[in-house]
């Protein structure tokens, strides 16, 4: 999942960005309110993090500038404020959810693994696709009830998938989901991957396929009853 990170401090953004790094996110940062709308303007990412601070103009007129320039991720408002009428605000803007510091990292991480299903359209952590399960928090995915060996990119590709299920993703789309923009390899490595996914499925699930390509556009999951359609 790739999210963005609004904070000003540039030590805690960076702390932070280090812990989710380490559980599985692509992270981008941005340490003004006005980098960070630009920035969630144009990419489309699976969460937005903000942290308050009125020096930088990072605040409520930051989300509504988001909202009003069509940015449709989900927000998760990080702040030292408690006040009731702070949190209307900002819940008015558009935000999602609110956490007040000091907060654990832990809480933090459960919150935005609830607020990403949420915001896909699913209520609980496992996403069930014919006879394949993914399971966002762990990780795993099973097919038939077997562990499907993937590697982090490969399960990657499969989370993107699945988070928008029936939905065209294209390979610019993939490349920005692992990379962020980072040192990009050339396209053609999303079909690698994703002919290796198809292989490991298909080991599982009897030879039956989840993963549809849309030439000249991308690839599309769908269950298996679907893509005969």
């Amino acid at each position: 999942m790739r999210v963005l990170l609004i904070d000003k401090d540039r030590a805690a953004n960076q702390g932070l960005a280090f812990f989710l790094k380490g559980r599985g996110f692509v992270v981008d940062s941005s340490f003004s309110g006005e980098d960070g709308a630009e920035m969630a303007r144009l990419y489309d990412y699976d969460l937005v993090l903000m942290e308050t601070n009125p020096a930088a103009k990072i605040g409520s007129d930051t989300l509504r500038k988001m909202r009003a320039v069509g940015v449709r991720s989900p927000v998760i408002i990080l702040s030292g404020a408690v006040s009731v009428p702070e949190k209307v605000d900002y819940f008015n803007a558009g935000a999602d959810d609110y956490l007040v510091r000091p907060y654990e990292r832990l809480e933090l991480l459960a919150r935005m693994q609830a607020v990403i299903r949420r915001a896909r359209g699913y209520d609980n952590n496992i996403i069930r696709i014919g006879a394949m399960e993914v399971n966002l928090d762990t990780k795993a995915v099973l097919v038939n009830g077997k562990v499907l060996p993937l590697t982090g990119k490969e399960y990657g590709l499969l989370e993107l998938l699945c988070l928008r299920r029936g939905m065209t993703v294209t390979k610019e789309q993939f490349l920005n989901h692992l990379y962020g923009g980072m040192d990009e390899p050339e396209m053609k490595i999303i079909d690698v991957f994703l002919c290796r996914i198809r292989n490991k499925i298909a080991h599982l699930a009897d030879g039956k396929q989840y993963i549809r390509t849309i030439w000249g556009r991308g690839y599309v999951l769908q269950d298996c009853d679907e893509t005969k359609k």
